[in-house]
């Protein structure tokens, strides 16, 4: 199946974080408070995309799935099992996540998986009700994947919402148009800690330049900052 990458969604990334930059989910939620989800609404995204790891701790099962087969999908597969306004979109390379339910925050759920997800897995989340797109050989083509939701789900502006290494394949990728960091009052300073973007394996990429839209202080201490792409 040929998917025209020529039209995608708005993606904002949006992070909170500690004033160095780190993003362990239960460390940065001990020093901020609920303007993280104030701050979300302004963004008017219709859809927000998290990664596996913060999936993984705040909405999927700590039970993960394991195929009884291992035969990987190996060809573009979409299922749209639900019409919306809008989604929550898990990535999830392999296809290990099992879900309590088939929405997140009352949006239905599309799992993002590669071509090496099992087709076990994606009749698990036909079972379940779930949407997923499988596209991408060795890794998720993002490209692809953004063009399949516009396309197919009708998704025009994404909160990308981390972790640090799918933030940072969305950046390398050249897929992000505007950035809202909010900088929560605290420092971690662990070794080995990611940051809010971070793996990308390019040492000699140079930085994204961006523009200061807006600065915005909450009465906590967080500081919101919006930019664009300079």
């Amino acid at each position: 199946m040929k998917v025209k990458t020529a039209k995608r969604p708005e993606v904002v990334m949006f992070m909170i974080e500690t004033l160095d930059g780190r993003i362990d989910c239960q460390m940065v939620d001990s020093v901020s408070g609920d303007e993280y989800y104030a701050e979300l609404a302004k963004l008017k995204c219709d859809s927000v995309l998290n990664g596996r790891v913060t999936m993984e701790h705040y909405c999927a099962e700590k039970r993960r799935f394991s195929a009884k087969t291992a035969a990987p999908v190996a060809g573009v597969r979409i299922n749209k099992a639900v019409e919306a306004k809008g989604y929550a979109i898990s990535v999830d390379t392999n296809g290990v996540l099992r879900w309590p339910a088939a929405t997140i925050d009352a949006k239905p759920l599309v799992c993002i998986v590669s071509e090496k997800a099992s087709g076990e897995y994606l009749s698990y989340l036909e079972e379940c009700g779930i949407s997923y797109i499988a596209v991408g050989r060795e890794s998720i083509d993002l490209k692809k994947a953004l063009a399949i939701l516009a396309r197919d789900f009708g998704v025009k502006r994404i909160a990308l919402a981390g972790g640090g290494t799918i933030n940072g394949g969305f950046l390398e990728a050249g897929l992000v148009d505007e950035f809202v960091f909010l900088v929560a009052p605290g420092i971690d300073g662990r070794a080995g800690q990611v940051a809010s973007v971070d793996g990308i394996a390019n040492l000699r990429k140079k930085p994204t330049k961006l523009s200061l839209v807006s600065v915005r202080k909450y009465p906590n201490g967080t500081v919101s900052l919006h930019y664009r792409k300079a």
